[in-house]
């Protein structure tokens, strides 16, 4: 490294600075050839302005008293040793009065000498320099936290390949719920702060001792904020048109007796609808709906989902005529025909049995149409403005079986699920528009004219372990795709989902029929990213 000082300097006086240069390095190039040229690699610039300054107020101090002429570079003008970080002070005194002694020498003892003649000392300065050099040169990042989630990050001070230090401490950890076990080498804890957070990493020297500096690095770690606590959930204003609770649930009692009065043991019905986040934020109301009923005239469960269109301006109201007039229509529709299902309860009048149900659903599907097309034209507006999906399904307990029939328009789906032994069945197709996030509806014509039969399906089954009837505000952030409907795998989780398997513990005590119906509907809190819709799910198990 070469220093423009010859402008400056005779040579007698160049050769005076380079000796006492020399001396006060000379213990650290004897020792470590290596740290000295690093440092100089790293520091030319600041060195050489360095060396430059100090010999410029050098010259101003000569020019200022005779006192002063023959003070060298190399010899330390304060009275006390200054610190090694001392921040260098500028001559700024008035420089007028050369004749004031006291002046000059006071002016003296502020300047900076940051190289003195005890080699020890200088040392000292440099190695402490040269490693909070290398500290700085390290690639130190902190991985990004969330508020109220639990953050771990492996710190082992070891690994960042510097033996000349001992100990590392943080400063700012705690103010942010996190603190740093040397034991465990780990940033542990729960933050509570969102934001970017300046931590102060302090390295302490192998040889350090009471009194001497620690070395400092700033880290910063960024906390996102929780993104539950960004939404807000406005109450749906109650004076509003259609207003409908921004949450329902039901857990119906089922009778303990058959239809002939003999006792039996018939499984259970639970279901909720929860208003979306995304409704939540603007106040809005729920557009999805549901319905369940045991029938014990005829040991027969119903069970009835909508989904209201989100573009629709009375999808609400479309979702719960669709789902009280099923209801109605197969509880009339089951118990004409009593007699029918204990006549026709053998394996070999299946298809009689299917013959009731399609009877039963698609009556109770176009009268549901019927309702609404009759609510549009009392408001003087179209049917599309009531636009929403349907599913309904009858299940009954035969001695072959359970028999299963289902009607699905829409997007959502209906699956009858066994995990052990594995069995899967979904009752129909999900209804995908052309563009994403599109659907077909109850309220289209077309649905009702040419599809009514078509959409009809049935299965036979030993046993089961859920029936599950589900909008697309949970099949979207469960299943991802409409293909993965018939993955039975996603079922499987799904189902272990439901009993706790999930991030928030959530369970239900399907055994519990004081319980199960709160506890399904905190579920569907559940917190999935980009997915923000209505959400309802009706389960027989």
């Amino acid at each position: 490294m070469v220093l423009a000082v010859e402008d400056l300097m005779s040579t007698e006086q160049e050769d005076r600075f380079m000796t006492a240069l020399e001396n006060i390095l000379s213990d650290i190039i004897g020792t470590d050839e290596n740290l000295i040229n690093d440092f100089s690699a790293t520091n030319e610039a600041k060195i050489k302005d360095f060396f430059q300054n100090l010999w410029k107020e050098y010259q101003m101090q000569i020019s200022l008293s005779e006192t002063a002429q023959d003070v060298e570079i190399a010899t330390p003008i304060a009275e006390t040793e200054p610190e090694a970080e001392t921040v260098t002070e500028n001559l700024t005194e008035n420089a007028e009065n050369t004749d004031n002694t006291e002046n000059t020498e006071n002016q003296h003892k502020n300047m900076l000498i940051k190289f003195d003649t005890n080699p020890e000392y200088n040392r000292e300065n440099a190695v402490h320099e040269a490693l909070a050099v290398q500290i700085k040169d390290k690639q130190i990042t902190f991985q990004n936290g969330k508020v109220n989630q639990d953050y771990c990050l492996d710190f082992d001070i070891e690994k960042l390949g510097i033996p000349e230090i001992a100990e590392v401490y943080f400063k700012g950890l705690e103010g942010i719920g996190l603190q740093y076990l040397p034991e465990e080498k780990k940033i542990k804890g729960v933050p509570i702060l969102a934001g970017d957070h300046r931590i102060e990493m302090q390295f302490k020297r192998k040889d350090w001792v009471e009194g001497k500096p620690l070395i400092s690095r700033e880290v910063v770690l960024i906390v996102n904020p929780d993104a539950k606590s960004l939404w807000k959930n406005i109450p749906t204003p109650k004076d509003i048109e259609y207003y409908k609770d921004d949450s329902a649930c039901q857990f119906p009692k089922i009778s303990s007796k058959d239809i002939e009065g003999k006792d039996v043991v018939h499984k259970n019905m639970v279901a909720a609808s929860q208003r979306g986040r995304s409704h939540a934020l603007e106040g809005k109301p729920r557009d999805d709906d549901f319905a369940l009923h045991f029938d014990e005239e005829t040991a027969c469960h119903i069970m009835i989902v909508a989904d209201g269109a989100g573009s629709a301006n009375y999808s609400r109201r479309g979702s719960e005529i669709a789902c009280n007039t099923s209801m109605k229509i197969c509880k009339e529709k089951l118990l004409s025909h009593k007699d029918d299902f204990i006549k026709n309860s053998t394996s070999e009048n299946k298809n009689e049995i299917g013959k009731i149900l399609q009877d039963i659903i698609s009556h109770a599907v176009f009268e549901s149409y019927k309702a609404i097309e009759k609510e549009a034209q009392e408001k003087n507006t179209l049917v599309k403005d009531f636009a929403t999906t349907l599913l309904v399904a009858i299940c009954r307990k035969f001695d072959y079986g359970w028999f299963i029939a289902a009607w699905w328009v829409g997007d959502g789906g209906i699956g009858v699920y066994r995990k052990d032994p594995q069995y899967l069945k979904v009752m129909g197709e999900p209804d995908g528009g052309e563009f994403a996030g599109q659907t077909r509806f109850l309220t289209m014509p077309e649905i009702i004219r040419n599809e009514l039969y078509s959409r009809m399906k049935y299965d036979v089954v030993e046993d089961f372990t859920a029936l599950i009837l589900m909008t697309d505000g949970i099949t979207d952030p469960k299943f991802e795709t409409d293909a993965n409907l018939k993955r039975i795998e996603k079922w499987h989780a799904l189902w272990d989902d439901l009993n706790g398997n999930n991030d928030d513990k959530a369970f239900i005590d399907f055994s519990d029929d004081e319980l199960a119906a709160g506890q399904l509907l905190k579920w569907l809190d559940f917190w999935s990213p980009g997915n923000h819709d209505d959400r309802t799910i009706a389960i027989l198990f």
